[in-house]
């Protein structure tokens, strides 16, 4: 391992010395890897453009990010610029390393919309994005060229995974009551819940090496904060809001993004309005930290949002009337 991480710092130096002009095209591709832009996508696919490929990414994506937590909290891997007061912060992380996350759900992401697609064009765009915000991460000094490969890796099982046993999973599910369908998304969030604390409860005496901590600080960045369990319950939640939100609005006949393009945007500025009073709202009047009540408010705060992005704008875009009605049911 130390053979990775030296290698690696030669490396990242390396790239950062080709000059400070890449700093701002690897911090755009580098956004375009984060949970923070697929939040933003993801309503916009589902609502406006595609309600069944929507589906398809909100999935990959929740799951992909707590696969992504589980492989850290086991590797318990650094940042370079941890081990390496060489290496410039310019992409600054608190969570440990390996595998990237920016890489997996690129990889996620982008392969399920590739997959999904079937267009040349798009597999070629696809690829191309998830080279550059993997590379991105190497010249911003967030990983080391090991972390970006295993994000690649895992996320590229979970594609597969995806791809092959999405369509049966559906028709299985689909064929299931309200209430089955209910407790099949509950019981799929709460082992997301026992799984991530089962292996975070392998690092509750990991101490943070000082050496860690000493180059955090000389970059003028925050300190490494990697054993946090609000990952887990953000997963937990965003799945149990999906799924039951995309059974609930299902029972109700379900949810087709038809409509001219003025439609569509409206119901896209609507529906973000809504999120952006669950999400940020209610993160500023929920407490945060640690214990049982902050981590339970945290599940909630993130299954109504889930919720709000399958079922509860879906069904005001239908009161409303912001949807052609009479054009078919939600296709999962």
């Amino acid at each position: 391992m130390q053979t990775l991480i030296d290698g690696g710092i030669a490396f990242i130096i390396g790239l950062q010395g080709l000059g400070d002009w890449l700093t701002l095209p690897m911090r755009f591709f580098s956004y375009l890897g984060t949970e923070d832009f697929f939040f933003l996508v993801l309503p916009l696919i589902y609502w406006s453009i595609d309600s069944a490929l929507g589906l398809r990414v909100g999935f990959i994506l929740v799951t992909s990010s707590m696969f992504n937590y589980l492989g850290k909290a086991l590797f318990a891997g650094p940042r370079p610029y941890w081990v390496s007061s060489h290496v410039r912060a310019l992409w600054p992380e608190t969570s440990f390393g390996v595998p990237s996350g920016h890489a997996q759900n690129a990889m996620s992401v982008w392969g399920i919309i590739a997959a999904y697609r079937k267009q040349v064009w798009v597999w070629v765009a696809a690829i191309a994005l998830i080279f550059f915000i993997g590379f991105s991460r190497l010249f911003l000094g967030s990983h080391f060229p090991h972390d970006v490969i295993a994000g690649w890796l895992l996320g590229g099982a979970l594609l597969w995974a995806f791809s092959r046993f999405w369509e049966p999973l559906a028709q299985w599910i689909g064929k299931k009551s309200l209430t089955q369908q209910t407790i099949y998304a509950f019981v799929g969030s709460m082992s997301f819940v026992v799984l991530g604390m089962a292996v975070l409860s392998l690092r509750s005496g990991f101490q943070i090496p000082a050496l860690w901590m000493d180059n955090a600080l000389l970059a003028g960045t925050d300190l490494p904060a990697p054993v946090d369990p609000n990952g887990i319950y953000t997963s937990a939640g965003t799945f149990f809001g999906l799924g039951f939100g995309l059974a609930w609005i299902m029972s109700m006949g379900g949810y087709q993004a038809n409509g001219p393009v003025w439609m569509r945007a409206l119901r896209y500025v609507i529906g973000l309005v809504g999120i952006l009073i669950l999400w940020m709202g209610l993160g500023e009047i929920f407490p945060r930290g640690d214990g049982a009540l902050v981590y339970s408010l945290r599940f909630i705060r993130y299954a109504l949002v889930g919720w709000w992005v399958t079922g509860g704008a879906p069904w005001v875009f239908i009161r409303f009337k912001l949807v052609e009605v009479g054009r078919g049911k939600t296709s999962i």
